[in-house]
């Protein structure tokens, strides 16, 4: 059996969590997903972000949102210091706190452009590193009030996030452009026969030097970004009321005791649990 390429990592039981990170070798991981959106903001460093079909290379002080259930992965650079600020984000939470400022609207709109990187000005800038040693005091701050000035002040993070500009769609993104058009065309016929002879022909590469080109640009096997994609397509048609029979068939798995299998594998629930 093939090893699994994608996992689910991190599980949130607060309303956010937020991590300021300083090491030298940080921590690469293979592709993965969450169930929560997850902010990612660089202060030093050197790294390339992948997200779904695009590749980022992070400067310091840009802001790369990351959808729940979107594969993602970070190639890090050992050789310089590596300096960051993780946020992970409970949506529910903060829709519910302010409906209408509709704070998470932020990921909503990266994920349907597939722009995910915010790029500040310099006022910008400065108003979101204010915020945030504002935030990191307030960590420390047992007073009263101090857990509300808390989730006031990463709402303010929210708010100011939802103000920046998502970088220029040209000149930033690194994936070859015959992989975006192979990711771009998987992500459109999810429910149809795919395999590796018909997508390199997409492509007119030969069988072999396709594969080595999308490993060398994913990380994966084809097999298993195809396999992961539709069972994140079935997870979602199941939360949203489709019967896990019919979404594992619109997904692609022609076989319901191997989607069942697979689904179970990579989430750690049954298509039914989820559903609960």
């Amino acid at each position: 059996m093939e090893k699994r390429n994608y996992t689910r990592e991190g599980y949130l039981h607060e309303n956010y969590r937020y991590f300021h990170l300083r090491d030298t070798a940080g921590q690469e991981r293979d592709f993965h997903f969450h169930d929560f959106d997850k902010i990612v903001l660089l202060l030093s460093g050197r790294v390339d972000y992948l997200v779904e079909d695009k590749s980022y290379a992070l400067r310091p002080w840009e802001v790369l949102l990351v959808k729940h259930h979107a594969i993602h992965k970070a190639l890090i650079d050992r050789s310089e210091p590596y300096e960051r600020i993780i946020v992970y984000l409970d949506r529910q939470y903060f829709d519910r706190a302010l409906p209408q400022a509709r704070l998470m609207d932020c990921f909503e709109t990266a994920d349907r452009d597939g722009r995910y990187l915010l790029v500040p000005d310099q006022g910008q800038r400065a108003e979101l590193a204010e915020t945030l040693m504002a935030f990191e005091r307030a960590r420390e701050d047992s007073r009263f009030g101090s857990e509300a000035m808390r989730d006031t002040l990463m709402m303010q993070v929210l708010i100011q996030i939802g103000r920046m500009a998502p970088a220029p769609a040209e000149g930033r993104q690194q994936t070859d452009p015959k992989i975006r058009q192979v990711l771009s065309y998987i992500n459109e016929h999810l429910s149809e026969p795919l395999d590796v002879e018909q997508l390199s022909e997409q492509v007119y590469l030969s069988r072999y030097h396709f594969m080595r080109l999308f490993k060398a640009q994913t990380g994966s096997t084809v097999h298993a970004y195809i396999r992961q994609k539709r069972l994140l397509w079935a997870a979602r048609l199941i939360r949203e009321g489709v019967p896990a029979g019919k979404a594992a068939a619109d997904s692609g798995f022609g076989d319901y005791s191997a989607f069942h299998r697979a689904f179970r594998d990579s989430f750690g629930i049954s298509p039914a649990e989820l559903k609960k």
